[in-house]
């Protein structure tokens, strides 16, 4: 068993136009100052980092990790969620994704795919750079939009959207496998990889290739309903990086685990700020820990109620509580009667 690292913070919720948010060096000291050691960079946000210099520059990368180290943080993992949602894109979502990519891309599906998996590629790169093992993206999304089998969905479809999916990822698998980084897939509603089952189809598809890994979030299964604590014993092994982020569902008679179309504070499944939700985090810990897992736990701050900044400043000392300090020696050694092979045959009559 393993020690796991942090308490670290996803930047991405709060970088901002104004100070200490509008800076790398800045939010960096913001983080730190609230006990953070760890931050994980939103690779698509300016203000954090230019992403095709950093896999062009290993200069620049000693930069952003200086600055960093001065403010006594390391950076845990790049992340590409926005990129990677659109590595696939269902044309239904076409104008609302088109707002994650740059304007000359918009309203060119095909410019927009080429334009995201560019983007993957550098940020291999640019890990690769950074030192980094892991790395965290969305997979994007073709069956979404037929989740609930009505109409009777037509024979092969969900087949043929898994199978898409799968080739466009693997070359990309492939690029991360040369520079020995991971690809975690944030295991989410909205992506067509947003359970268990979904992730061993798309796994299978990929030729159980060693860089397809999860990025796992409990709030996310919360909201599904599904058995978060289980879900650790089935892919411990493929569990490479954590967020840490709460959620609560109360469901009632007027709505349930689809929502009822209500807006955050009003929907039964919600996500809160770390201690104010339902996910057993003790539980975690102790099961992330029994399997050896060693890397980051990074809070990811998102709730409909809370301020973002009480979030953070609250959830560096709640990870930091529930990481488990690996224990060095057996609770019962003191007991140890330190009998040898002959002794035991004879205890054992024979």
């Amino acid at each position: 068993m393993k020690t796991i690292q942090g308490p670290a913070i996803f930047l991405a919720q709060f970088m901002g136009d104004e100070a200490p948010f509008n800076s790398f060096e800045s939010i960096c000291r913001w983080a730190s100052d609230l006990g953070f050691i760890g931050v994980q960079i939103p690779t698509w946000d300016s203000r954090a980092i230019d992403l095709r210099l950093a896999a062009e520059s290993t200069t620049y990368v000693d930069e952003i990790k200086g600055i960093a180290a001065d403010a006594g943080v390391a950076i845990t993992e790049l992340s590409t969620h926005l990129q990677g949602q659109l590595v696939a894109v269902h044309p239904a979502y076409d104008i609302m994704f088109d707002g994650f990519a740059p304007k000359e891309v918009h309203g060119n599906s095909k410019a927009r795919t080429a334009w995201a998996v560019e983007q993957m590629m550098l940020a291999a790169k640019a890990s690769r750079n950074f030192g980094l093992g892991a790395h965290v993206t969305f997979p994007g999304a073709l069956a979404w939009p037929y989740i609930y089998p009505w109409p009777q969905r037509p024979a092969g479809l969900v087949e043929t959207a898994f199978e898409e999916l799968a080739r466009r990822w693997l070359p990309i698998l492939n690029a991360y496998d040369e520079v020995g980084v991971d690809v975690c897939y944030e295991i989410h509603p909205g992506e067509d990889i947003f359970d268990g089952a979904t992730f061993e189809r798309f796994l299978a598809l990929v030729n159980n290739h060693p860089r397809c890994c999860i990025n796992y979030d409990p709030s996310h299964f919360i909201l599904q309903q599904l058995d978060y604590l289980q879900f650790i014993d089935f892919y411990h092994e493929r569990i490479k990086a954590f967020h840490v982020k709460d959620a609560e569902f109360n469901p009632s008679g007027k709505a349930g685990v689809y929502g009822g179309y209500l807006g955050w504070v009003d929907r039964p499944g919600r996500f809160r700020s770390l201690g104010d939700g339902q996910v057993d985090f003790s539980s975690i810990f102790s099961k992330l820990t029994q399997y050896g897992y060693d890397s980051w736990a990074v809070m990811e701050w998102e709730c409909c109620i809370k301020d973002s900044q009480q979030g953070a400043a609250e959830g560096a000392p709640f990870i930091e509580n529930h990481i488990i300090q690996v224990a060095k020696r057996a609770f019962d050694d003191f007991a140890d009667s330190g009998m040898d092979l002959e002794a035991n045959r004879r205890i054992l009559g024979i």
